[in-house]
């Protein structure tokens, strides 16, 4: 039977537990390797962007496509 069971919170001591079948386990696991962004790679990200959007390097928003297609053809 592959029905999860959630065990209450008052067995746990406050943390809720979820039973699921091995194979659902490891399949998660294997796709949390494959889309894990190291913490320290995305801060990194996020400051450069952050510096960016101080700096003034960002346009838009823009309210039409027509908008969009003037400022990118006068950034050439």
């Amino acid at each position: 039977m592959n029905i999860p069971i959630t065990i209450p919170k008052e067995i746990t001591k406050g943390e809720e537990l979820v039973i699921i079948p091995r194979k659902v386990y490891e399949e998660f696991k294997r796709i949390l390797k494959i889309v894990k962004i190291p913490s320290k790679s995305l801060e990194l990200r996020l400051d450069k962007a952050v510096k960016e959007v101080k700096q003034g390097k960002i346009v838009g928003p823009f309210t039409s496509t027509k908008d969009l297609m003037k400022s990118l053809r006068s950034n050439k």
